[in-house]
């Protein structure tokens, strides 16, 4: 019989899972679970309980109904036997945080605190600790800590340290209660093991953690907060493990929520756009891939650190061991284009939309595809939901410039496509500009896979050839690739990721190759870009956050 191995994925909105056979990497079935209680940042689940701006929250339960619902499916679909079922890994959007209790129940879900914001989970978008992130940097400058440069500068409000101190700041009670404070992706391995077990991946790109040099020091803490100094030994921990080793077995418990056998391997959690990397076959440097959804990750291997300003971090084996691994990122992507038509598309268009049996993305999509490049006049910078990278400052927002009473939507709906292209463009030359090369670029997730439009305008504007992966799934395949190493050879895994990416990991045989009239034009309007994204994003106009703080004032 063939071994098989199960990689689940946990995006902003839902949960995935997939079934892959170890000798082929070829996926027998895949299973969705929208989360029930989807993204909270308006209410709590007590429908009375309002969240402030800027926060963005997730119940946990919902993960483990992911586990319940889409495990034992893709057995069923597949007609596998969880006897065959060699591991099991799992990834996670990040930083995605939440407090919790020794045995591992999470605050939100004990009675005393299922009212109190701080007890859920801060989604990696929840962006409220701002003020913290904007302090940890101001402190962490002034002090010289040399760990900043590894993050391109800045630590960002959407990461560990920040939203921890956010809740001793807002809710010492919650800080006090919690005995550990974790990222989602450990606590539900946890789930299934019975013990955590800190990924070196997160750790490392996320709470400011170094394979050699550890946290930072105790004094750096107590100088942002005197009730931090512990912070380590009190919230976290020293204990790291790395990506590829294996975290434990399904428990009994775990073996009844999901119906795979007691003992089966599970891998060390991993983040979702890393994982995807070894799963498009990429085990060596200079090669780029964007892991695009509602937000743009860009993970990259490098041989040497190098320090580029504006990247998320870089982290030695933090994606394939032996190599360090490069992250960037834009906040704003797939999100661009859901508020736009939420908000901005005339009803005639859903009406056509509708005449023609179209979704609306594909109806404003066809639409914009007939446009010339530079024929509608617009630019926009990419920022409704902040700036990732290169800038790392989630006050920025949104601008488009050049719109007159004769604009159209999907003129308008074409700008926001070519920012988010501008955006990742700049991630790129920051890169080489530093002495990383990018050689090669790949990207993976639904849009890649389905807007041949959208993957032509990012070839045109980066001006390189662009490789797609074969699978639908690419961070669930990742996933289960790692859980394939947890198993290892002799239960007829992997002894490592690379060697399970030589024959799982897969890419299209078609790409997109630049057309070369249309990179000269994008090549003009990308200067006014850097322009534009330099005059509001650098300090020369700060509007954007002078509007923000009479917004906020007027709450």
């Amino acid at each position: 019989m063939g071994k098989y191995t199960i990689g689940v994925d946990y995006g902003s909105l839902s949960g995935r899972a997939v079934l892959v056979e170890v000798e082929s990497g070829k996926e027998l079935a895949t299973a969705v679970k929208e989360y029930t209680h989807g993204v909270m940042d308006v209410f709590l689940p007590d429908g009375q309980t309002k969240l402030e701006n800027d926060w963005a929250l997730q119940h946990p339960n919902d993960y483990l109904e992911v586990l319940q619902i889409t495990i034992p499916q893709v057995l069923k679909e597949s007609g596998v036997s969880a006897v065959d079922v060699i591991g099991v890994a799992i990834d996670f959007t990040a930083c995605t945080v939440l407090p919790i209790k020794d045995d591992g129940t999470p605050l939100c879900m004990m009675d005393q605190f299922s009212n109190h914001p701080h007890s859920y989970v801060k989604l990696w978008k929840h962006h409220a600790a701002q003020d913290e992130a904007n302090r940890l940097n101001e402190i962490a400058e002034e002090r010289g800590e040399d760990f900043l440069k590894r993050y391109g500068g800045k630590i960002s409000s959407e990461w560990m340290i920040p939203k921890v101190w956010q809740i001793l700041n807002e809710a010492p009670e919650i800080y006090e209660a919690a005995d550990q404070i974790v990222e989602a992706t450990d606590w539900v391995t946890s789930q299934l093991t019975g013990e955590i077990r800190r990924s070196s991946c997160t750790a490392g790109y996320k709470a400011i953690w170094h394979k050699q040099d550890g946290y930072p020091s105790k004094g750096f803490f107590k100088a942002l907060d005197p009730r931090l100094e512990n912070v380590v030994e009190e919230k976290l921990t020293n204990e790291i493990f790395s990506i590829g080793l294996k975290a434990g077995e399904i428990t009994e418990k775990a073996a009844e929520l999901t119906g795979l056998n007691p003992g089966t391997a599970v891998g060390i959690a991993n983040v979702d756009a890393h994982v995807s990397v070894p799963a498009v076959g990429i085990t060596e440097p200079g090669k780029l891939l964007m892991i695009m959804g509602t937000s743009t990750c860009h993970v990259l291997l490098g041989e040497e650190e190098k320090i580029v300003p504006g990247m998320c971090g870089v982290v030695e084996d933090g994606v394939i061991p032996g190599y360090m691994g490069y992250e960037a990122g834009q906040s704003c992507v797939g999100d661009h284009f859901e508020w736009f038509i939420d908000n901005c598309v005339p009803a005639s268009y859903y009406q056509e939309a509708e005449e023609s049996n179209m979704n609306i993305h594909e109806l404003l999509t066809e639409k914009a595809s007939r446009l010339q490049v530079g024929e509608s006049g617009l630019l926009a910078l990419d920022w409704w939901n902040g700036n990732r990278s290169t800038l790392v400052d989630a006050d920025l927002t949104g601008v488009l410039i050049g719109a007159t009473l004769l604009t159209k939507t999907e003129e308008i709906y074409r700008a926001l496509i070519e920012a988010t292209a501008y955006g990742t463009r700049m991630i790129i030359e920051a890169f080489r500009n530093n002495g990383v090369p990018v050689n090669e670029v790949y990207a993976c997730g639904g849009i890649a896979e389905k807007n041949s439009f959208m993957m032509q305008i990012y070839s045109d504007v980066i001006n390189m050839e662009i490789k797609i992966s074969e699978s639908s799934q690419t961070p669930a395949l990742g996933s289960a690739m790692f859980g394939a190493v947890a198993a290892g050879k002799d239960r007829g895994g992997y002894d490592s990721i690379t060697d399970a990416a030589k024959v799982m990991g897969r890419v299209k045989d078609d790409t997109y190759m630049p057309i070369n009239d249309n990179a000269k034009v994008y090549e003009q309007l990308y200067a006014e870009y850097e322009k534009l994204y330099d005059y509001f994003g650098r300090g020369e106009n700060n509007v954007m956050k002078t509007l923000k703080n009479i917004k906020k004032n007027m709450l």
